[in-house]
């Protein structure tokens, strides 16, 4: 796929985006509609849930076990019998995503990103595990201070080793909503 059309897929998942948003606010007669604004007028933690949630989907607990809600994966300690409301997928998402970006917290304006990154792949593809994966290049350049991180970003849209169109759409999506060079 050509860089023109990737660029005029993001573009056009974001007017989605800015939609989608438009349609849960509505505006008081003395402040701008959120149309006006899109979905850059949100804090960057919203944006995140928003992507999140779009492209997560639904997780049924029969058919996505152990991924319920939003794409909270079950721990051992937890138990879910039935579906979770709403309300619950949105508190799990929350919570998760802010105990990521608790793990990510030193590298200050990039823990967002990565806090994302984790949520869909896992945090130990980021930072490394000893015994299975080495820190992510990602990482390393993040720590080195280098602000060229869009081809180490865009790496993680893999699976079982091949290149996910829709994963890398994903990838695109929170390096344009999160990212501050």
């Amino acid at each position: 796929m050509t860089k023109k059309i990737r660029t005029y897929i993001t573009i056009m998942f974001l007017f989605l985006c800015q939609s989608i948003v438009a349609q849960n606010k509505t505006p008081t007669p003395d402040s701008p509609s959120q149309t006006d604004l899109g979905i850059f007028a949100l804090p960057p933690f919203e944006r995140a849930v928003r992507c999140i949630k779009y492209y997560e989907g639904w997780h049924d607990i029969k058919r996505n076990y152990p991924y319920i809600g939003w794409g909270h994966c079950v721990q051992p300690h937890e138990n879910f019998k039935k579906n979770l409301t709403l309300e619950q997928a949105d508190s799990l998402l929350l919570s998760d995503l802010r105990t990521f970006c608790g793990i990510f917290r030193k590298y200050g304006k990039d823990s967002l990103l990565l806090a994302v990154l984790a949520y869909n792949v896992g945090p130990y593809k980021v930072l490394g595990d000893r015994r299975k994966f080495p820190k992510s290049r990602l990482l390393q350049k993040i720590e080195r201070g280098e602000r060229d991180i869009e081809r180490e970003y865009l790496d993680f849209c893999r699976w079982k080793g091949k290149v996910i169109a829709s994963i890398r759409r994903r990838r695109n999506t929170e390096l344009r909503l999160l990212y501050e060079p």
